[in-house]
C-alpha cells in the first residue's frame, strides 16, 4: 500500500458514533481490580486470569514465574503486567455529574485497565497473550518471556496506561547502581574530604555532567535521581562510610553503556556497582503496530496522539530482545499511576477494547 493510500485509510471513520456499554470487558476489569495483587502476590488474580481464557475455550497456564501464558495467533501478542504498587484503594464504580462511570482501585489504571483490555481482545481475536509479573520491581515475568520463548512473536502490543487516542512509541532507559565509599575517620574540624563529601562530590560532577537546559524535552535528557543515602562513622569508629543508591534514566542518544562510561570518569575515591541496566527504545510510527493503531483510533472516533514517555517499562526489554514492530497501548490517565486517587472512565475503557481489536485484526491480517 502506498503512503497517500494509508494515509487516506487512517483518516477514515474519524465521525464513528458512541459505543455501548462493553459489559463483558468491564465484568473482567472490575473482577482483577478486585483481587489485590501487589508485585510477588500476583497469584490469585493469575489464577483469574487463567481461568477466563479457559472460560473462552483458549488453553492457558501460569509459568514457573508466575506469568499467565495463552498462546495462539502468534503474529501478535499482547502483553501487560499483572502487579501493582501497595495501596488501599476501595474498589467501587461511581458516576460523575457527567453521567460516566468509574472504576476506582489501586491497578484500575496501572494497569489493569489494560491488561483487561488485552485478555479481552486476545479471546475476541484469536491472538497470542501473556500476562506477566513483576513489572513494578524488576520486570522479572517479561525477561523470563523473551529468555523462555524460542523465536519473537510478529509484533508486541504492551499494556500501559497511554489513554485510549495515545499510542507510546518510546520510552527512556534505566541505569541504577549502588555508589560505596570508605575514608579515614578523623576530627570534624580537618579539611580533608570524608567518605560522604566524596560521594557528594562525585554525584555532583555526574548531574552536571548531564545538566541541560529548561527547554530540552525531559524525554531527550538524562536525569539523575539518588534514591536512598546512607553514611556515617563505622560501628568500630575507624572509619567513615557512605552508600548511595541511584537512577539515571537514558534517553536514545545514549546508551546505558555510554552513560555508565561518563559517570564512571568522575569518580575519585568510592566505587560503583551498577546492577541494573535497561536500554531506551524509540518505535517508529510508520511501522506496521504504529499505523495499525492509529486506523484503529480514527475509525473509533479519535485523532492518534503518538507519546514519548520518560520512565521505563517492559518495552524495553522486549524491544531489547525481537526486532519486530511494537508499540504500548491501554486505557487510563497515565498521571494516576501509583496515586491515592487511581480510576478509570469506563467509557475510555470500551473504546480502548474496541480499539485493541480492531488493531489486532488488522496486525493479523497482514
Amino acid at each position: 500500500m502506498s503512503e497517500s493510500a494509508a494515509d487516506a485509510e487512517e483518516h477514515a471513520d474519524s465521525d464513528a458514533p458512541a459505543l455501548e456499554p462493553d459489559e463483558d470487558a468491564r465484568e473482567l476489569l472490575v473482577d482483577l481490580v478486585s483481587i489485590p495483587s501487589v508485585s510477588g502476590e500476583e497469584g490469585e488474580c493469575a489464577e483469574h486470569l487463567a481461568e477466563f481464557f479457559e472460560s473462552h475455550d483458549r488453553e492457558a497456564w501460569i509459568d514457573e514465574v508466575g506469568n499467565v501464558r495463552a498462546p495462539a495467533d502468534d503474529g501478535v501478542l499482547l502483553t501487560s503486567h499483572i502487579d501493582t504498587v501497595p495501596g488501599d484503594i476501595p474498589v467501587r464504580v461511581e458516576e460523575t455529574d457527567g453521567g460516566d462511570a468509574q472504576l476506582w482501585g489501586r491497578g484500575s489504571v496501572d494497569a489493569k485497565g489494560p491488561l483487561a483490555s488485552m485478555a479481552v481482545a486476545a479471546v475476541r481475536t484469536g491472538a497470542s497473550f501473556v500476562g506477566v509479573v513483576g513489572e513494578e520491581v524488576d520486570s522479572r515475568g517479561a525477561r523470563h518471556l523473551v529468555e523462555d520463548r524460542e523465536s519473537e512473536p510478529g509484533a508486541v502490543v504492551n499494556g500501559e496506561p497511554s489513554g485510549w487516542d495515545g499510542i507510546t512509541l518510546g520510552y527512556r532507559g534505566l541505569l541504577a547502581g549502588t555508589y560505596v565509599g570508605t575514608s579515614e575517620s578523623g576530627h570534624s574540624s580537618r579539611p580533608e574530604n570524608n567518605a560522604i563529601q566524596d560521594a557528594m562530590d562525585w554525584w555532583n560532577r555526574v548531574e552536571e555532567e548531564f545538566g541541560h537546559d529548561e527547554w530540552v524535552p525531559v524525554f531527550e535528557r538524562v536525569t539523575c535521581k539518588p534514591t536512598e543515602f546512607e553514611g556515617g562513622v563505622s560501628e568500630d569508629g575507624l572509619s567513615v562510610e557512605a552508600t548511595m543508591d541511584v537512577q539515571l534514566r537514558v534517553p536514545p542518544e545514549y546508551s546505558t553503556e555510554e552513560v555508565r562510561e561518563l559517570a564512571d570518569g568522575h569518580l575519585g575515591n568510592g566505587t560503583v556497582q551498577w546492577h541494573d541496566a535497561v536500554e531506551p527504545v524509540m518505535q517508529n510510527p510508520r511501522t506496521p503496530a504504529g499505523r495499525a493503531f492509529r486506523v484503529a483510533v480514527r475509525q473509533v472516533g479519535g485523532d492518534p496522539r503518538l507519546l514519548r514517555k520518560t520512565g521505563t517499562s517492559d518495552m524495553n526489554v522486549y524491544a531489547q530482545a525481537w526486532n519486530c514492530p511494537m508499540v504500548t497501548y491501554g486505557p487510563g490517565d497515565s498521571d494516576l499511576d501509583h496515586a491515592p486517587d487511581e480510576h478509570l472512565s469506563l467509557a475510555e475503557y470500551d473504546r480502548a477494547v474496541a480499539v485493541l481489536e480492531r488493531a489486532t485484526e488488522r496486525l493479523l491480517a497482514e
